[in-house]
């Protein structure tokens, strides 16, 4: 019984030394002066390791054992890492029930009725030249413009108008047409007002506003969305 807790003690002080690394730096400096003086410096440094536990991560399958990545299952871990799928941008949503078809369907028109889209058109004949001089917002119910066209630079404001007809509209400077263009739907020509004022670069701002006639599409209450304000710029424009 004494000889093996001798053996024990003898073994447990081997793993001890093994775990105590001496390590031994050695310094000299010598200097170039006209009386050669070496300093020897003697660093002993011990590094003592210490034993730390390694945990290798572990995920839980639908078993619900843990797994290591060595692919051996434990019953128990201090450390879990939940994964519900093989990637973690992948997500089991069978059970709400869902279609491609589901997915596909566009969304109803209740849904985007009270919803804004705006964007920007050329003002310019030339196709080439794209200056988003009208900046358009559509509603469901109407359409707003605001014009900066540059060809108008230093007119003044003043003198500007805008004429409407169904599916047009005409930009005057004092009385004579100088740009139109051809609407993307049908407005209600009664029903549109502007507003001219002098913006800058001394180019003028038109604000334009009128109600869209849905009444074409069959259902007055149908959503039709143009998707722009312009079509076609007018053959009468001299801008």
């Amino acid at each position: 019984m004494v000889d093996d807790e001798r053996t024990h003690e003898k073994q447990l002080h081997r793993q001890r030394t093994r775990e105590t690394l001496p390590l031994t730096m050695c310094f000299f400096f010598f200097s170039s002066s006209s009386s050669s003086i070496a300093l020897f410096v003697f660093v002993s440094l011990t590094i003592q390791a210490v034993s730390a536990f390694t945990i290798a991560p572990t995920c839980i399958g639908r078993s619900g054992s843990a797994r290591s990545d060595y692919g051996a299952e434990s019953t128990s871990s201090p450390f879990l890492v939940l994964s519900s799928s093989s990637s973690p941008n992948e997500m089991d949503v069978s059970d709400l029930g869902l279609t491609m078809d589901d997915l596909n369907a566009p969304l109803p028109s209740e849904l985007l009725r009270g919803i804004e889209t705006t964007g920007y058109d050329s003002t310019s004949r030339i196709s080439t030249v794209q200056d988003d001089a009208c900046m358009w917002t559509e509603s469901p119910e109407s359409m707003k413009a605001t014009l900066a066209i540059p060809g108008l630079r230093g007119q003044p404001s003043m003198c500007l108008s805008v004429l409407t007809s169904t599916n047009t509209i005409s930009v005057t400077a004092f009385g004579r047409v100088v740009w139109s263009c051809i609407l993307r739907g049908t407005v209600k020509p009664d029903t549109a007002v502007f507003d001219c004022k002098d913006g800058a670069d001394m180019i003028p701002i038109i604000e334009y506003e009128v109600k869209k006639d849905n009444s074409s599409a069959g259902d007055p209450t149908d959503d039709e969305r143009w998707g722009g304000f312009i079509l076609q710029i007018g053959e009468d424009s001299i801008l």
